[in-house]
């Protein structure tokens, strides 16, 4: 850097390399990562046993909605079965 002789000047400096520069970036990113590591707290052990049973019981419950919708299609499908043979009965709308 030039020290210049007017107060207050501004000094010019050297342009920078850009591997100094992805350096230089990646050592302030591991620095910023690493501080927000020591801030956090570890979470409670009630915590992560709710989390976990919140886990358990989100699944039974998809577990038992698909289960409920394939009895419920399963079971339209069978009601609906008279319809799909509609063409080998006689038609009641002609005749009236």
């Amino acid at each position: 850097m030039v020290v210049m002789n007017k107060p207050y000047a501004y000094a010019k400096m050297e342009s920078e390399d850009g591997e100094e520069v992805k350096h230089r970036r990646a050592q302030f990113l591991i620095y910023k990562s690493l501080q927000k590591a020591d801030g956090r707290k570890r979470p409670s052990w009630l915590r992560v046993k709710m989390f976990k049973l919140k886990i358990k019981i989100g699944r039974r419950l998809k577990k038992g909605f698909s289960l409920f919708s394939s009895k419920h299609l399963a079971s339209l499908i069978k009601s609906c079965k008279h319809l799909l043979h509609a063409k080998n009965q006689p038609n009641l709308h002609s005749i009236f």
